[in-house]
């Protein structure tokens, strides 16, 4: 599965998803856009909302924007 996403590190608070007006979803995380800090937690995240390890989910587009294109293996 894919899914679109757009981040906003630096938060005051990590939580998930709330949908976009673009379809997207928007992820709000508490780490900063500095060493992949933010990355991460995206994808610790995404992994706990769709109930799946960290090694099922990997960002395809968007390492260094806002904007991400994430594989999330399901199976």
């Amino acid at each position: 599965m894919k899914v679109t996403i757009k981040v906003k590190p630096s938060s005051k608070k990590g939580e998930f998803v709330q949908p976009a007006f673009d379809g997207s979803l928007l992820v709000h995380v508490k780490e900063p856009a500095i060493g992949g800090k933010a990355n991460r937690a995206v994808i610790k995240l995404l992994a706990e909302h769709y109930d799946v390890t960290k090694s099922q989910i990997e960002i395809i587009r968007g390492l260094t924007s806002s904007i991400k294109v994430i594989s999330i293996d399901d199976s």
